[in-house]
């Protein structure tokens, strides 16, 4: 069956990952678990003898009808639709527990996906995910590395993030230019322990912060409209170096100055991206 290139698609069969990313989530015998885009359904063969129920979420429609007969109807569901319009808290509500999610992310569309399981956050337990080998370094990069920034922040304010292991393309058909790494992600909120009441608001800084890697924090917050003066002083009062980058501060110092810079005179610019 010929792929679809638009959509991303390179299947995997490597029989042995299929099985350690199963293995990933844990027991499932009691849920339901989201599979994002089944493809031709390897994973979800597994999966489904190891989950409760697993909703299998497939956008292609040549490979619906496929899926159907060949995955047991009793503990799979298909659904011809696209994840980012998935409404997850009505699937965890049906459930009656929080989700469990795992995929093979289309290459093109994996910050978007990420956003969505963030916004669906109420809703979701874990999630064993398969992405671009250089997206999964910056999803799970500590502070002070270079793959650290507007990413990482955003992913890991949703919960703690783990490399598991990577593939080459050979593990997958047709191969793809890259290799590919699954990661692991528990989804615990660090908003109300950070102090951050307001997550557009520190988005929003958070982007300005990072908007150009080669600048200073201080620049950085300058290009977008704060004062010096307001600056200096927030950068005192977090015990932040006045010449930082935003790459080498952690989440808890990054939400300490915005704490210290909300009773600023002017607003932040920012015209940046969710997830750059």
């Amino acid at each position: 069956m010929p792929t679809k290139p638009k959509l991303g698609q390179n299947f995997l069969h490597d029989q042995p990952a299929i099985q350690r990313i199963v293995a990933a989530l844990g027991d499932c015998s009691r849920e339901t678990v989201i599979e994002i885009g089944p493809g031709r359904g390897a994973l979800t063969r597994v999966l489904s003898a190891q989950a409760a129920h697993v909703l299998a979420i497939e956008l292609d429609d040549t490979l619906i009808d496929r899926l159907r007969v060949e995955l047991p109807a009793g503990r799979v569901t298909v659904l011809h639709q696209d994840v980012l319009d998935f409404d997850f808290a009505a699937a965890s509500q049906q459930a009656g527990h929080p989700l469990a999610v795992v995929g093979n992310l289309p290459y093109y569309i994996t910050s978007p996906i990420l956003l969505k399981l963030a916004e669906s956050h109420n809703s979701l337990d874990r999630a064993v995910l398969m992405m671009q080998r250089e997206v999964a370094h910056r999803v799970a990069a500590p502070p002070g590395s270079r793959d650290y920034g507007l990413l990482s922040v955003t992913v890991q304010l949703y919960g703690p993030v783990e490399k598991l292991f990577t593939l080459p393309p050979g593990a997958f058909s047709p191969p793809p230019q890259v290799h590919s790494t699954v990661i692991r992600w528990r989804i615990a909120p660090r908003f109300a322990a950070l102090g951050i009441d307001n997550k557009a608001a520190f988005f929003d800084f958070a982007r300005s912060a990072f908007a150009q890697k080669r600048k200073t924090l201080a620049n950085n917050l300058r290009a977008a409209g704060l004062s010096p003066a307001d600056i200096i002083r927030a950068f005192a009062a977090a015990h932040i170096d006045s010449q930082a980058r935003a790459e080498a501060l952690p989440i808890e110092s990054l939400a300490v100055l915005w704490k210290n810079l909300q009773d600023a005179d002017q607003p932040l610019r920012n015209e940046q991206p969710p997830l750059g």
